[in-house]
């Protein structure tokens, strides 16, 4: 009887058992072989997550090349270039051989191997940019524009016969003939060091742009700067006269380097080829103030 107790019992879990294993095996099934619109929705979203990450790229590369179009035109200001022209895209072609489509991960290596030509392009052109910066800088410190705009030299540096005494004489700058009143501005930017009447440069305005250099400006009729003065490249500094040992109305210019006087045509008129920035090697006879 106990026998048969047991049996039936067995026979119940046996069938309980087989009740569940459909189930189990369709769990079991649906782990190991997902259903199709699974697939396709693992797939889709793996493609979405692909085009978002190369948008992001793309967003920065454009933001690039932004950056880059901007740096193009101050870096052609910068070094005096007219604004770039940009051409379409030239034509280009060949013989086919061995194409297929471009998979996803060359496209993207393609985008990340551009982004970086790109960075890279935009240091070298922010080198550029700040190398230029500082020539620009350096030049507005070095006398290199005119004194008396629209004036040709009347009488250069050099010897020359002394227009008051006839005797053969060294004349130390450039004599620009002009109008009483008419503007005289600053060679370059600087501090004015020296501001005074002279019994030969008559009123006279000294400014040192560092490193040694100084300009000087005589026989003005009026003087529109004090000594301490801090002057920009061409602003207004004086007017013309004819005040000191003179015959006429003009500026009387002169440059010196450490107390030498040098040729102010070297550096106005970039003398012999030279840029203006280069200072002048050759040097002449050492200044005293109460000589001309």
């Amino acid at each position: 009887m106990a026998a048969l107790v047991l049996l039936g019992a067995a026979l119940m879990w046996l069938a309980l058992q087989a009740e569940s294993l459909p189930a189990a095996m369709a769990e079991r099934t649906a782990v190991l072989w997902p259903a199709p619109d699974r697939v396709l929705e693992r797939q889709e979203r793996a493609a979405r997550a692909s085009l978002d990450a190369m948008a992001r790229k793309l967003g920065e590369m454009q933001a690039r090349l932004m950056q880059l179009e901007s740096l193009d035109e101050r870096v052609r200001g910068l070094a005096g270039l007219p604004p770039v022209k940009w051409e379409p895209v030239p034509g280009q072609g060949g013989i086919l051989l061995d194409d297929r489509p471009l998979s996803m991960q060359e496209f993207d290596d393609m985008l990340t191997a551009l982004v970086q030509r790109t960075d890279a392009r935009h240091d070298r052109m922010l080198t550029i940019e700040s190398r230029l910066v500082d020539q620009q800088a350096r030049t507005t410190l070095v006398p290199s524009m005119l004194p008396v705009a629209g004036r040709p030299v009347g009488s250069p540096f050099g010897t020359r016969i002394d227009p008051i005494n006839g005797h053969v004489a060294r004349h130390t700058g450039l004599d620009f003939p002009a109008p009483s009143g008419t503007a005289i501005t600053a060679a370059a930017g600087g501090v004015v060091v020296t501001q005074q009447f002279h019994r030969e440069y008559g009123n006279m305005v000294e400014i040192s742009h560092g490193n040694g250099l100084i300009t000087r400006y005589a026989h003005a009729s009026r003087v529109l700067v004090k000594k301490g003065d801090l002057v920009r490249q061409g602003q207004k500094i004086a007017e013309v006269g004819a005040t000191g040992r003179v015959t006429g109305a003009h500026l009387h210019f002169e440059v010196l380097k450490d107390g030498v006087w040098q040729n102010p045509s070297s550096f106005l008129f970039a003398g012999e080829g030279k840029s203006p920035v280069q200072m002048v090697a050759g040097r002449e006879h050492s200044v005293e103030p109460g000589q001309q």
